[in-house]
């Protein structure tokens, strides 16, 4: 499986967007990313969660300067949703992330898509610091079906959205990822994902993220740092005030 994601434009400058794809055949190849005309020019580092949730959190950090040439870029972002996941086949996604377009500092965003709407691109904090941690979440709304927002350090962030479709049926991400712009360049990156968790109920039931699927582009780099054990007492839904045991990895370039 691969991705490919849409380019959105915020500004005339910020952009980043990001949806889940099967990719066609490549026929260009780069020095950092297996296809750059099969995916577009999107390459990616991560994983996917082995299950369908209602929410994904992590805490994500840029662990050096983030380096993109010209109209490319470089973000590292959870979510959940794709194209013809919403309701009716429609394409729908909601994330949120760090990146970095061509000579800018990092900067906090999220990225909501209706169903039969173009993404919506929001700026949540500019000019982040290399070794600056958020700890970022979507998550559907306890008790509203279908409805989501976005959590940073533990305010919500966005007004309730509501995606059609989408309870239960998503599986969620955590990956980094680069644009080249169409050219045959590398972009680098290094991003650390700690305390990754999926939420199995809305409202957050968090339960340990359990890596199905690797994303891993030629000339990439995940590096394990905690990987949580596939058992029972793992999967049960985490009581209040618990501590479920994290995954954490690093994604860089």
């Amino acid at each position: 499986m691969k991705f490919r994601t849409l380019l959105g434009v915020v500004a005339g400058a910020l952009t980043i967007a990001a949806l889940v794809a099967e990719s066609g055949t490549a026929t260009v190849t780069s020095r950092c990313g297996a296809d750059v005309a099969g995916n577009g020019g999107y390459t990616y580092a991560g994983h996917q969660s082995s299950d369908r949730g209602h929410g994904v959190r992590a805490t994500i950090t840029a662990t050096r300067a983030l380096q993109v040439s010209g109209a490319g870029h470089v973000a590292g972002w959870v979510g959940v949703g794709g194209p013809g996941q919403g309701a009716g086949g429609e394409d729908a996604w909601i994330q949120v992330g760090v990146g970095s377009v061509y000579g800018t500092e990092p900067f906090l965003y999220a990225e909501v898509t209706r169903p039969g709407r173009y993404p919506k691109f929001m700026l949540l904090e500019e000019k982040l610091q290399v070794g600056e941690s958020r700890s970022v979440a979507v998550l559907e709304i306890a008790a509203r079906p279908g409805w989501w927002r976005v959590w940073v350090d533990g305010n919500p962030i966005t007004k309730p959205v509501r995606l059609r479709g989408s309870s239960g049926r998503w599986t969620p991400i955590a990956t980094a990822e680069s644009f080249s712009g169409g050219e045959v360049v590398c972009n680098s990156f290094g991003f650390r994902f700690e305390r990754v968790l999926v939420s199995r109920g809305p409202g957050g039931a968090w339960q340990p993220f359990e890596s199905a699927h690797r994303f891993l582009d030629r000339g990439y780099r995940l590096r394990a740092l905690a990987t949580a054990p596939a058992d029972e007492n793992a999967r049960r839904p985490a009581s209040r005030g618990s501590n479920p045991l994290p995954y954490a990895f690093v994604a860089s370039s």
